[in-house]
């Protein structure tokens, strides 16, 4: 414990008693400044540490749904994650998403995890706008351009989303920032805006469209922009879609592959150092934005693949987060809970210095 409380004071005095450079290059010129200093912090803890996170980690677990102050991360771990995921499919067209979530309950739990330090990431499983769920593959894309048939329907999803957006304020009433990942594993086909489903003309052309509405029609200034593929095979396969730097403020994959065994570490470390050598050569913050093993059938998972690979898959900067997915029920789960076979190499892989979780955080906001 010596050695995180060590590392815990230098990023706090890295961080917050460093002053502010200035304009980061993000997508959003007009970023509040708590979204501009976690960008800053995000890339300077990714030299040194890597942030932990969960999906849905307030909402339920395992063995529970809806009780205040819960977490199966806190429960198995001893501390609450770092990085809080949530996934506002459905938003304006249901009170709940895609998880039975109900969205009142996320705001209000988005804002406990942000005035405790923590940092919130949301996806969009957004339904296809032809009728079906988001992994109906029928195209859609041209649909929803300007011009097209359903783009009224798809400003609305992004009227609603801006709605939410705004209400995600912190003690103080500024806006909570939020790391927005629309469109994610977009180099697979199983979802409409995927690979197969859509042109990369087609992609660009809706990321840049949604980031300008978001920005500059709606006024909505606390998002950092999250580009976040499937596995790559190279840097051309991970750019193919790339909506271009000033659309960009952060590089990611999703990677469910390489994180079996110990045997499937090698590419999923090498996907690591491409991103992050892509990363330090763009300046942008890297991360690994959906991972996990589900159930953990291997009992010292968390230490032996997780964190070995993300540790040799660092170059000069490293993954600034990590999140693992929900934890619905005993067959589908990705966190430990308590009594669960991996709860003590958890624990390992929580105290190392080089994971961060909520309660080793510096003020990622620089809040006065």
């Amino acid at each position: 414990m010596i050695a995180r409380a060590a590392i815990s004071l230098i990023l706090f005095l890295m961080f917050c008693c460093k002053p502010d450079p200035g304009d980061p290059g993000l997508v959003d010129r007009h970023a509040s400044p708590e979204t501009r200093a976690l960008y800053k912090n995000l890339m300077e803890v990714s030299r040194h540490a890597t942030l932990f996170g969960h999906q849905d980690d307030l909402a339920y677990g395992v063995h529970w749904k809806r009780e205040e102050g819960r977490s199966d991360v806190l429960e198995s771990g001893g501390a609450y994650p770092a990085v809080y995921g949530w996934d506002i499919s459905g938003i304006g067209m249901s009170p709940f998403n895609i998880d039975t979530v109900d969205f009142d309950d996320m705001a209000r739990w988005i804002a406990q995890g942000y005035a405790r330090g923590g940092v919130i990431t949301l996806s969009w499983h957004m339904n296809n706008p032809n009728g079906g769920s988001s992994w109906d593959t029928a195209r859609a894309v041209y649909k929803i351009m300007p011009g097209g048939s359903l783009h009224d329907w798809y400003k609305g999803r992004l009227d609603a989303a801006a709605e939410f957006l705004n209400r995600l304020q912190g003690p103080k009433g500024e806006m909570a920032p939020v790391i927005f990942r629309p469109f994610h594993e977009h180099t697979g086909s199983w979802f409409w805006w995927g690979r197969g489903n859509c042109t990369a003309e087609e992609y660009i052309a809706l990321w840049r469209f949604t980031v300008e509405y978001l920005r500059d029609v709606k006024d909505i200034h606390h998002l950092l922009y999250a580009y976040s593929t499937d596995v790559f095979r190279d840097e051309a396969d991970f750019l193919e879609f790339y909506p271009g730097d000033e659309y960009v403020d952060i590089l990611a994959f999703d990677d469910y592959h390489g994180i079996r065994s110990e045997e499937s570490l090698p590419g999923f470390v090498h996907r690591l150092q491409m991103l992050a050598d892509l990363g330090e050569r763009m300046n942008k913050v890297v991360a690994l934005t959906e991972t996990g093993l589900e159930r953990i059938p291997i009992s010292d998972w968390w230490t032996q693949v997780l964190l070995k690979g993300l540790k040799e898959g660092k170059r000069d900067m490293g993954m600034a987060w990590v999140l693992i997915w929900r934890n619905a029920n005993e067959g589908h789960h990705y966190a430990p809970y308590a009594g669960h076979p991996s709860e003590a190499d958890f624990r390992l892989f929580r105290s190392d210095p080089y994971i961060l979780f909520e309660d080793d955080l510096p003020d990622m906001y620089c809040r006065k």
